[in-house]
């Protein structure tokens, strides 16, 4: 690794726990003085806080509910720690879900992201993220500005312009999705412009290895982000290509989908973040997407947790029969028997009726065990499969959707 960003990215296993220990229980206590999570977290001895075994305790805040909170607690959910005119910025993302922001040092912490690309005093970056209601242009500005490198604030649309803007000023690193990147380039081309791209920070969706081959033919090192407005920088990727690297700003768990229940090491689940954040301490953020912990420390010489990256989306919500069937209620009705270690629900269609087949991890024999707890869990009546334990994919799928929608 070259020049770490700070020397938090190097910590030994003893080091980070022995931050969290005095970090945790501070959060924790800041969130209680919150309306949002006071009466939530009232019962709790912030104090004894101090490990990721005291977190799991805690309830889960579901992204879901922000939208809810925030009509309670106008704007913010009362989930901040200062009033709304302590802040810099105030952004609506779709729901209307309003989010804080800073201008103060990388207060989004994406700059760790940026440095871990190589951008720095010598780059100019073209900020392609919208800077529009939403925080995502703000948040790859403030990282720039925390690397040192210059930035122009491109936003998006207006693609010739953009070709334009990044000739006449010899930019070096492009900051955007990873599909705009490609529509530059292709117009580039058209154009006949040279550009002196060498760079790109992408996040906001999906980058498929296709596409990140296509810019290295480039001449062009793409690399990702996770991150979301209501949390910064959750992972990020390093040169060693090998998971995203968790972020130190962040305690991330990976949680059984419908619970919050930590999973094994290498187990998909549903992520789910603490923020270290003092202005907006948001405590066990479940963001609805899935993934997994990876072992060991990424050869790039950092030693935080690493995850896979995004896996799909934890909310496998389903109508099955006019009825819904949530991820919450098939995890009540593992927990309703110590011999199941897992189970899954999956909806297909037996000429013009829904049917819901019910597979369940045992080693007990008998279907009819668990038919009851199926009705009472469920609240519909469904097949039930007893497969041995280890049997059912790793994919953090609780609910399965087979039927086919196609109209064709």
């Amino acid at each position: 690794m070259t020049q770490p960003f700070d020397p938090l990215e190097c910590r030994s296993a003893d080091a980070r726990a022995a931050d969290l220990a005095r970090d945790l229980p501070a959060q924790i206590a800041r969130a209680q003085a919150t309306p949002g999570l006071g009466a939530q977290l009232a019962d709790i001895d912030a104090a004894q806080m101090r490990d990721r075994a005291a977190l799991a305790r805690l309830p889960v805040l579901r992204k879901s509910e922000l939208v809810g909170a925030q009509g309670d607690h106008p704007p913010l959910g009362g989930l901040a720690s200062i009033p709304l005119g302590g802040f810099d910025h105030v952004f609506q993302s779709p729901g209307p879900i309003y989010e804080p922001g800073r201008v103060s040092h990388d207060w989004w912490r994406l700059g760790r992201f940026l440095h871990a690309l190589g951008i720095g005093s010598d780059d100019i970056v073209q900020n392609c993220f919208s800077y529009h209601f939403v925080p995502a242009g703000m948040m790859f500005e403030s990282a720039a500005r925390a690397v040192g490198a210059t930035v122009f604030p491109a936003g998006t649309g207006q693609t010739e312009l953009q070709v334009r803007a990044a000739a006449d000023i010899g930019t070096t690193a492009y900051a955007g999705t990873p599909d705009y990147l490609k529509i530059i380039l292709d117009k580039a081309e058209e154009m006949g412009v040279r550009l002196s791209l060498t760079r790109a920070a992408v996040g906001g969706g999906a980058l498929f290895p296709s596409l990140r081959q296509e810019y290295a033919d480039r001449g062009i090192t793409c690399r990702q982000c996770y991150a979301t407005a209501d949390l910064g920088n959750i992972a990020y990727e390093s040169d060693a290509m090998d998971g995203l690297i968790v972020d130190e700003g962040v305690i991330v768990e990976i949680v059984r989908p419908g619970t919050g229940d930590p999973v094994p090491e290498g187990e998909v689940g549903e992520v789910v973040v603490t923020t270290l954040n003092p202005d907006y301490p948001l405590i066990r953020f479940a963001t609805g997407d899935l993934s997994a912990v990876l072992s060991g420390e990424s050869p790039c010489g950092r030693t935080n947790m690493r995850i896979k990256g995004w896996m799909g989306r934890a909310d496998q919500t389903t109508k099955i029969k006019g009825m819904f069937v949530r991820p919450e209620q098939v995890a009540a009705f593992v927990s309703h028997h110590e011999e199941v270690h897992r189970a899954r629900v999956i909806a297909t269609r037996d000429g013009e009726m829904d049917v819901m087949t019910v597979q369940i991890e045992t080693r007990a024999s008998n279907p009819k065990l668990y038919e009851g707890t199926v009705l009472d869990t469920l609240k519909l009546r469904g097949k039930v499969e007893l497969v041995p334990p280890g049997t059912l994919p790793n994919d953090g799928k609780v609910i399965e959707d087979l039927r086919s929608y196609d109209q064709g």
